[in-house]
Order: C-alpha cells, then structure tokens, then sequence
C-alpha cells in the first residue's frame, strides 16, 4: 500500500474549546478527532479541507494558518497517511453531525477534558498548535 494524503482541521472556540468528531469507522474506530478526510483527485489541500469540513459539520471555514503535517501509521490498520493540519474557523453555520454514519458525535471539547481515546492526528495537532 501506498501512503494517502489526507487534511485536518483544528476548530476552537472562544472557550479554547475544539470542536471534535467521534469517529465509527477505520481508522480509528470509537476515537474523537478533528475534522478532515482524504483528498480528492486534483484538489488542493486547502480546498479539500474547506469541503471535507462543510461535509461532516455543515460549516463553512476559513483557513487562518498550516500548523503541521502528520505522518500518521497504523500497521495494525494497514494505513498511513501524510496529512497537513491547519487552524481554522467558522465563517458561517452551526456545526453539526452532517455525517451519522461516519460519527457517533460532533461536540466541543477542551483539551483538558478529552478523553483518553483521541486519534494520534488529534495529538499531532494539539502539539502543533502549541507550539
């Protein structure tokens, strides 16, 4: 298998809540994440993070800055993916599960009370956004 690229989005609120979707499917499965996905074919990241965004949580963002890039491995999924993560925000919407599915939940959570079960994406960006 090939590496995918994929994008993520770290949303926060005035509270320094992030917004985080609780995944159903592999990779992954049962854990909170940040929003995001794969890239489609010819699609920049910048556009697939704004679509795969308005996918799940049926908001519109803006892109505000790159944070990083995560190279995610999962051998015991039989996945890696490379995926820049940038900060973001509502420019229009309320977000919501667009996508029930794919996510058992949309809520808002601040970092100090996650959950033990957060992607290592999720981890990445936390470490990005602070710097």
């Amino acid at each position: 298998m090939e590496p995918r690229v994929g994008v993520g989005a770290v949303i926060v609120n005035a509270d320094g809540e992030w917004l985080l979707l609780q995944r159903k499917r592999s990779p992954e499965a049962g854990c909170w994440s940040i929003p995001g996905g794969k890239v489609d074919w010819m699609e920049t990241i910048e556009e697939a993070i704004v679509r795969e965004v308005k996918e799940e949580l049926g908001v519109v963002v803006q892109l505000e800055r790159l944070l990083g890039v995560t190279n995610h491995r999962l051998r015991e999924e039989n996945a890696h993916w490379v995926a820049p993560t940038f900060q973001a925000s509502i420019l229009e919407g309320v977000p919501y599960n667009v996508e029930p599915e794919k996510h058992e939940a949309v809520r808002w959570i601040h970092p100090d009370d996650w959950p033990p079960n957060v992607t290592e994406t999720t981890k990445a960006a936390y470490r990005f956004f602070k710097g």
